[in-house]
């Protein structure tokens, strides 16, 4: 069970259908609230965002995949978890390939796969929110340097890509090191995905 502070949004054209799934996801401790307008939950999500999204596939002004690429550009650490009535193999593959779904549930929902997948939804967000917490702090430089490093370039080869000197370079990464708090290359790796 998670915490009150865990917050899902629950999108269906169907209001009965979405209203019950919040319904279910508060008793198991979420803080759920439906949608039946995706319009309208985008035009409220910078000032309220969400650990995890549970989006119908098929909706009225908005299908799914389109909501969701809508939803990632405001925040790329949401959780999204998709549902149908009508599933297709091509669909559950573009789901988790192409628009990030943690998951692809068929309804009739079976409620503790949607509650595990809620709960794995949270989790991840919760920690990709905190790696980005992490290299927040990084100067514009820094960040450069951070996005190369992490592509396996050596310090010389960033000195040359950036116009720098190599002991800039080490510079950057001992100060890139300290304020993500990382012990190594894997660990920079790590954050940067």
């Amino acid at each position: 069970m998670m915490d009150e502070t865990t917050k899902v949004y629950v999108v269906d054209d169907d209001r009965d259908l979405g209203a019950s799934l919040a319904r279910l996801l508060r008793r198991h401790g979420f803080d759920a609230e439906p949608f039946t307008d995706p319009g309208a939950l985008l035009e409220i999500y910078a000032n309220a965002p969400a650990h995890c999204v549970l989006t119908d596939m098929m909706m009225d002004d908005l299908d799914g995949f389109a909501f969701a690429e809508k939803v990632r550009e405001l925040d790329p650490s949401v959780a999204i978890v998709f549902m149908t009535a009508w599933p297709t193999t091509a669909n559950a593959v573009d789901s988790v390939r192409r628009y990030g779904g943690l998951d692809y549930l068929e309804k009739p929902l079976d409620q503790e796969r949607l509650l595990v997948a809620i709960e794995e939804g949270a989790c991840w967000s919760r920690e990709r929110r905190q790696r980005r917490n992490r290299t927040a702090s990084l100067t514009p430089r820094e960040r450069e340097v951070f996005d190369l490093l992490v592509q396996g370039q050596s310090n010389k080869m960033i000195a040359a890509a950036l116009g720098l000197s190599s002991r800039t370079v080490e510079d950057h990464r001992a100060s890139i090191m300290a304020k993500t708090e990382a012990q190594s290359l894997a660990q920079l790796i790590t954050l940067s995905r």
